[in-house]
């Protein structure tokens, strides 16, 4: 027999049972679509943060232990043993690919990493200094336009080949708005080089002379992709469904979903962290700034520290903190900035203040610090994070049209307006 949890309206009297859904892990949820047919309540929970919006197999979070999982494998042993068109395939099919299963997904994505060239006119009807993200938008969204031939969302075929296309296409369109916005000629893709490596080629190579790929860099890019691919039901994926829900093509779900990222909360995090120590200045002003930081009084807050899911040290900054390091040794980048960051994450590591409050760097933190010492510009930094969650999206996005009890989203409200009220003539106002 399955669980209950019975609900009594103290006014009345009046009780119903619940039905009790149980996960494999975490709090199990209580199911609430009778409560207003039977008591005529609503529930109220501002930014959904106590409500479970759907049921997933794709991703597991803990936040309370700092634990991550892609379909049950820990994010950590992913980090090291893996990589990131691994762990599309695993994302979006449930399970670690084969060999054979592997050079297929990997063939197939490869075949669909050019866009059509008239993508390349569209983006030039962009002014010159728009924003990377602005045209990843504009250009995602208009894909319907290019490939309208397999958008049937009734036909799995066609939703497989929607998501490939855009794990593929991704990069490409990425790399094209960089390079629109500092005035450099397209690259196309070259599918002899893996995934990371060939998103370096487009963006940073030019016709004039040979460019040679840091092995550092693109192994630093894979990682940073695996630990972005995805993050459970935050405000982008949950965007991308609630599209989905409607029915709308995959291209316009992931323009949307592309649009919440792009929120200075949300995917634009890791740029404010370099805001912020571009702010601080030099590392002697350090303990000013941990000061402000502490006195609640001060607006100053320090970006890249803490996580509103992980209340533990976010397992994906353990990894990330061990690559940042890597790449700035490998490099030998001299930058007053980074040692600025450097010094911050001793504090925050060290003192009393941040680790009573579990104050820890999180992926954020130490992202920007990556890209950075990478020579990627800063506003480029969410158009990367969007390439990897990318992955997660269509994952969802798919998922979705699978799920036999998916329904059109339709959040309710509490209405706190004016009452009821007549029309009164202007003349009379």
């Amino acid at each position: 027999m399955s669980k209950t949890v019975q609900i009594i309206d103290p006014q009345t009297g009046k009780q119903t049972d619940l039905p009790l859904r149980e996960p494999t892990l975490g709090a199990p949820a209580i199911e609430i679509a009778k409560l207003p047919r039977e008591l005529g309540y609503w529930t109220y929970d501002p930014g959904f943060g106590a409500t479970a919006s759907c049921q997933s197999d794709i991703t597991y979070i803990d936040g309370d232990k700092g634990i991550l999982l892609y379909r049950g494998y820990p994010i950590d042993q992913l980090a090291e043993k893996s990589n990131f068109m691994e762990v599309a395939y695993l994302l979006l099919y449930g399970d670690l690919p084969s060999q054979r299963e592997f050079e297929c997904f990997d063939r197939e994505v490869r075949q669909h990493t050019m866009v059509h060239e008239a993508v390349r006119y569209f983006l030039e009807g962009f002014h010159y200094d728009a924003h990377p993200m602005a045209m990843l938008m504009g250009v995602v969204g208009s894909l319907a336009g290019f490939y309208h031939d397999s958008l049937d969302m009734f036909n799995p075929a066609d939703r497989n080949l929607s998501a490939i296309r855009m794990i593929a296409k991704m990069p490409t369109i990425a790399a094209l708005a960089y390079r629109r916005s500092i005035g450099w000629p397209a690259v196309y893709p070259k599918n002899s080089l893996d995934f990371s490596e060939r998103l370096l080629d487009m963006m940073f190579s030019v016709p004039s002379e040979p460019y040679e790929i840091n092995p550092v860099a693109a192994k630093a890019l894979n990682l940073l992709f695996i630990l972005h691919a995805d993050h459970e039901q935050n405000a982008s994926t949950s965007t991308v469904r609630l599209v989905g829900s409607t029915g709308a093509n995959p291209y316009a779900c992931v323009a949307a979903g592309i649009g919440a990222l792009w929120g200075p909360a949300h995917g634009g995090a890791n740029e404010a962290v370099l805001k912020m120590l571009d702010e601080i200045g030099h590392v002697d002003r350090v303990p000013e700034f941990i000061a402000r930081a502490k006195d609640k009084d001060d607006p100053f807050r320090l970006m890249g520290f803490g996580h509103r899911v992980y209340k533990n040290y976010d397992p994906r900054a353990a990894i990330i903190r061990s690559m940042c390091h890597e790449v700035l040794n490998d490099l030998g980048i001299d930058d007053p900035m980074l040692d600025l960051a450097m010094e911050l994450e001793r504090i925050a590591l060290e003192d009393e203040y941040f680790i009573e409050r579990k104050l820890y760097p999180n992926v954020d933190f130490y992202s920007g610090i990556i890209y950075k010492a990478l020579n990627i510009p800063v506003n480029m930094f969410t158009v990367m994070f969007t390439i990897a969650r990318t992955a997660g999206w269509v994952a969802h996005w798919l998922e979705q049209h699978e799920t036999p009890d998916a329904r059109i989203g339709r959040p309710r409200q509490v209405y706190t307006g004016h009452d009821t009220r007549d029309y009164v003539p202007m003349d009379q106002r």
